[in-house]
C-alpha cells in the first residue's frame, strides 16, 4: 500500500523569536502541531515570457493541501529545482521579508522571485496540476481558486511592493 502520510513531517526547521533570531529547532510535523514560529521561503517562478508558475498542492502535503499556489520553495533554491523539476536554476534574487501570523500559524517568510524555463517537471508528490499564467490570468484566478493563504499574501504584497517601487521611480 502506497505512504499517504503528509510530506515533510521530519524535515528539520528552524524556531525564530519575534525579530527572525533562531531559538531552536523541532520537525516540521512538531512545529505545526505546537504553531512554532519559524522561516518560510516563497519563490515567485516566471518563465521567459514573464508568466507565473502557478500550481494545485497534492492532498498529502502538511500544510494547506489540495490548494492553489504561485509560489514554490522552502528552502529557496534547491526547493524550487525540485518542485520545479529544473536542474540548474540561478540563484533567487530576494525582494523582502515579512511576518506571516495567524491564529494557527506564524512564520518569517522571505519572498524571492527566479527565471525559469517554461519546460518544467514539478514532483508528482508536491504537484498535483501546474500551469504557467500571465498576471492578468492570475488576477483573475486570485477570486475564483481556492488559494494557500500564506501565498495569497504573499502575492498581494509582491503586488504592492512593485507598486511602491514603481511610484518611487517616478
Amino acid at each position: 500500500m502506497e505512504d499517504q502520510s503528509p510530506l515533510s513531517a521530519d524535515e528539520l526547521l528552524d524556531i525564530v523569536d519575534e525579530q527572525d533570531r533562531v531559538i531552536g529547532q523541532a520537525r516540521r510535523g512538531e512545529v505545526y502541531a505546537a504553531g512554532l514560529r519559524h522561516r518560510c521561503a516563497f519563490v515567485l517562478a516566471r518563465d521567459d515570457e514573464d508568466r507565473v508558475f502557478v500550481h494545485r498542492r497534492t492532498a498529502r502535503k502538511l500544510v494547506f493541501p489540495s490548494l492553489y499556489d504561485m509560489f514554490v520553495g522552502a528552502a529557496a533554491l534547491r526547493e524550487a529545482q525540485e518542485e520545479l523539476g529544473v536542474p540548474g536554476l540561478p540563484a533567487p534574487v530576494p525582494l523582502f521579508k515579512f511576518l506571516y501570523e495567524t491564529a494557527e500559524h506564524s512564520w518569517w517568510s522571505s519572498v524571492y522571485e527566479v527565471r525559469c524555463p517554461s519546460e518544467v517537471a514539478p514532483q508528482t508528490e508536491e504537484v498535483a496540476w501546474y500551469a504557467f499564467l500571465t498576471e492578468e490570468e492570475l488576477g483573475r484566478r486570485l477570486t475564483e481558486w481556492a488559494w494557500v493563504p500564506d501565498g495569497f499574501e504573499a502575492y498581494r504584497r509582491v503586488l504592492d511592493w512593485r507598486t511602491a517601487g514603481a511610484a518611487g521611480d517616478s
